[in-house]
């Protein structure tokens, strides 16, 4: 009976781990009706379902204006889309603008439809029309029909559309997304196809980060060696050298060219792009190219390190000129209103130290450097109203004063916002963490590199673009918002994808549609066929959030194992044990599982009847006795990253989850009866990190007792008993995994276990990929 009593006190502790983790959320007791919910994401601002349907047949008839280009633009992607994503193909047909057909779905612009982005669509068993004031309303119009035609994107050459009426427009102006290309180079088809899966979120708003200190990736034709010398870098570590030794060159640059085909591409599906030249700080590479800029008077590198640089570029007469020829050349691209100047972590450290700097601001009048840098905007912000443009920033620059015309994009949280509003400057709502999509969307092992804390898919969908702290007047200055997706640890095109998509979708949704339309629920089940349109289309979505995960601990007193489920989706789990794959009519999880060692459990979420995402399988055994970093804690955890590996050169590399200021894990109450070795899969990192006072934070590693050093493993915390330390000497000159392996010091029972490299320096960065303890070999009889 104890040990009963005491097991059942363990599954109620460890559904309560679960419950309360981060990233986990509840389990949802019944399954959405998938015959009633509509497929549509983001959700319109009024529906009225109908009896019946219209059968929407291959080679029928879509009807448009003749009279509109940009009508006929959108009803030929829109036909386009259809044949990608279903197989189902309408024959395009212009008219004059007049009359509605029956067995036809027509396009129509219309004098008393909705406004600007605004559209309606009727259906009824005998035709779909979609009516829009505007050709952007007609696109939105379009998705949304697109949307009702791919519930399932299965090849069809008939496809049955609800009987409804929908009225609908977007609850704020600037629905955007930011994407790095100055850290990472994107090729421009992959740009192109980030900006389709923006307008088909119906995101309007493309912010384009072109300039920083990794890279210069904009032709500028007055100065060329932007491009020739700052748009390329040599990468930190063992990147930086190919297989013949030689140093690597790594990024590219858009050509003016094209820049406008990826402008008139973004303006065909109204998206419009808001570029940024990240001024005065964040422009190590631009002075690279050109020294005379800067405020060191050195020549720096094109940067290979993450974080705040210091390089900031002088105040002379010259480079404001440099300055405005560059935006010149970037209005002549970009048509939008907005011109982002950046403006933020511009460290003042090189403007103190020089003369030159100093002298100017004192013949300024101006009493410190913030006030100089609020000059310096100002500046800029005449230049560009003389020329129709309007200046945006990060909130940073309302720190040296601000010009009234100027906009804020609030990022260092929401007061910048708030503070901006209140002081009648129109703002865009981009706090960090809550829209900074570099975050990590789960814990999981499978997410790519990016920054902790996580920031799920629940989170964003929670995220209010107006705070409480704004007064009806001061709301009116919210443009909107947007999330960020910074590149750093973002190296491929399949790794943003994966960052930002679905939180984007979830994005979409709070900004496009009235707050009383939001539903967490409502919004999970309509995500699954959106899931379906992303595979479709080669879109590398994560399905975090549709992810079950597994957290499992030994049981006591027995030789079982207790494993507890959980999923950021709410939605149903269910499992099998017989080696197959979970069906709809698999159990169900309710409560954590007693399960022997050995065998396998798999389990997925449920819609319905349908499998909503992949399918786990979980080795018990495994899981009680190796741990990845992921599921390592961190000793402090003030800065962790997830960073990837610098090796190989081609394929697939490993992440480690590492805290800068203090590389240190903890495996809490390992499991140590009966362990007689331990394996440490380590790795090395280069410290490519720019921390500026942060560096004081380092904190030392112990004195080595061999070169390079040691992974010591110590029980009951870092100051504990030495168990075992493995020497690093095979692993430094192995710049991809190396596998250690020691005796482990006898210890019976369970405790935690401290794994911290000893060494001289910080540079290179080790960290640990996995642990495994390993059982003694049991003796031959």
């Amino acid at each position: 009976m104890r040990v009963i009593a005491t097991r059942t006190r363990r599954l109620a502790a460890l559904a309560l781990l679960v419950l309360s983790c981060g990233g986990c959320a509840r389990q949802a007791a019944v399954a959405p009706d998938t015959r009633t919910a509509l497929p549509l994401l983001p959700m319109p601002a009024q529906v009225e379902r109908r009896p019946g349907h219209f059968l929407v047949r291959d080679g029928m008839a879509l009807r448009v204006d003749a009279r509109s280009d940009e009508a006929v633009g959108v009803a030929r992607r829109f036909a386009d889309l259809l044949a990608r994503t279903r197989g189902l193909h309408l024959q395009l047909q212009t008219d004059e603008g007049t009359g509605i057909d029956a067995e036809a779905i027509t396009f129509r612009l219309d004098a008393q439809a909705p406004a600007g982005e605004g559209y309606e669509i009727d259906v009824d068993a005998q035709r779909a029309v979609v009516r829009a004031r505007e050709p952007r309303g007609l696109f939105y119009g379009g998705v949304t029909l697109w949307q009702l035609l791919t519930a399932s994107t299965a090849p069809a050459t008939a496809i049955e559309l609800p009987a409804l009426r929908i009225v609908d427009a977007p609850r704020f102006a600037w629905r955007g997304a930011m994407l790095d290309s100055a850290r990472h180079y994107q090729p421009v088809e992959f740009v192109k196809r980030f900006i389709d899966q923006l307008s088909l979120l119906k995101l309007n708003t493309f912010h384009w980060h072109l300039t920083d200190d990794q890279g210069w990736r904009i032709e500028i034709k007055r100065y060329p060696r932007l491009t020739e010398v700052g748009a390329w870098r040599r990468p930190a570590g063992a990147a930086g050298t190919d297989a013949n030794g030689q140093p690597v060159r790594y990024g590219g640059y858009y050509t003016q060219e094209e820049i406008r085909d990826v402008v008139r591409y973004a303006a065909e599906r109204q998206v419009t792009i808001v570029p940024e030249i990240d001024v005065p700080g964040h422009m190590q590479a631009a002075i690279a190219a050109y020294p005379q800029l800067g405020s060191a008077g050195d020549t720096p590198p094109v940067s290979p390190d993450w974080g705040v640089h210091s390089y900031l570029l002088n105040v002379d007469e010259a480079t404001f000129a440099f300055v405005q020829n560059v935006l010149d050349e970037v209005i002549a691209l970009f048509p939008g209103r907005y011109v982002h100047i950046g403006g933020d972590e511009a460290v003042k450290d090189q403007w103190q130290a020089s003369a030159r700097v100093q002298a100017r601001r004192r013949e300024l009048g101006l009493p410190d450097d913030a006030r100089l840098q609020g000059w310096f905007v100002a500046r800029l912000q005449r230049h560009l109203a003389a020329r129709g443009r309007l200046l945006i920033g990060w909130d940073e620059i309302l720190e040296g004063g601000l010009p009234p015309e100027a906009a804020v994009m609030s990022w260092r949280g929401a007061q910048g916002g708030v503070e901006a509003a209140h002081a009648g400057h129109d703002v865009v709502m981009s706090p960090s963490p809550d829209l900074y999509l570099n975050h990590l969307q789960s814990d999981a092992a499978g997410e790519p590199g990016g920054r902790f804390e996580v920031r799920s898919l629940a989170d964003v969908y929670a995220f209010d673009p107006l705070p409480a702290a704004l007064d009806e007047s001061a709301a009116r200055h919210v443009l909107g918002a947007q999330a960020n997706l910074w590149t750093e640890h973002l190296r491929t095109p399949a790794f943003v994808e994966h960052a930002a998509f679905p939180r984007l979708a979830a994005l979409a949704e709070v900004l496009w549609s009235p707050l009383r339309t939001h539903d967490w629920p409502g919004f999970v089940e309509r995500l699954v066929p959106q899931m379906a349109r992303w595979r479709s289309l080669g879109v590398a979505a994560a399905d975090s959030a549709l992810q079950v995960r597994a957290t499992a601990q030994p049981a006591v007193d027995d030789a079982r194992i207790d494993v507890a489920l959980s999923s950021q989706s709410d939605l149903p789990i269910r499992y099998a044990l017989d080696g197959r794959d979970p069906q709809a009519d698999s159990p169900a999880y309710r409560e954590p599982l007693s399960l022997a060692p050995t065998g396998e459990l798999r389990a997925a979420a449920f819609l319905g009847t349908q499998r909503a995402g992949p399918v786990l399988r979980f080795e018990p055994a495994r899981s009680v006795l190796a741990r990845g970093s992921d599921r390592l804690q961190q000793c402090s955890g003030k800065l962790t990253l997830r960073i990837e590996d610098d090796a190989p050169p081609a394929g697939a590399r490993a992440f480690f989850d590492v805290d800068l200021f203090d590389p240190c894990w903890i495996w809490p109450d390992a499991p140590l009866e009966g362990i007689a070795r331990i394996e440490a899969v380590v790795g090395q990192l280069p410290y490519n990190f720019q921390l500026w006072n942060d560096v004081r934070n380092i904190v030392p590693r112990p004195a080595p007792a061999s070169v390079p050093g040691e992974l010591q493993v110590r029980f009951g915390g870092c100051d504990g008993q030495t168990l075992a330390a493995l020497p690093l000497a095979a692993a430094a000159a192995n710049p991809v995994l190396t596998t250690l392996s020691a005796p482990l010091a006898a210890h019976p029972g369970r405790g935690d276990l401290c794994f911290r490299f000893s060494g001289k320096g910080h540079d290179p960065l080790w960290a640990v990929d996995e642990i495994r303890l390993l059982p003694a070999e049991p003796a031959p009889r």
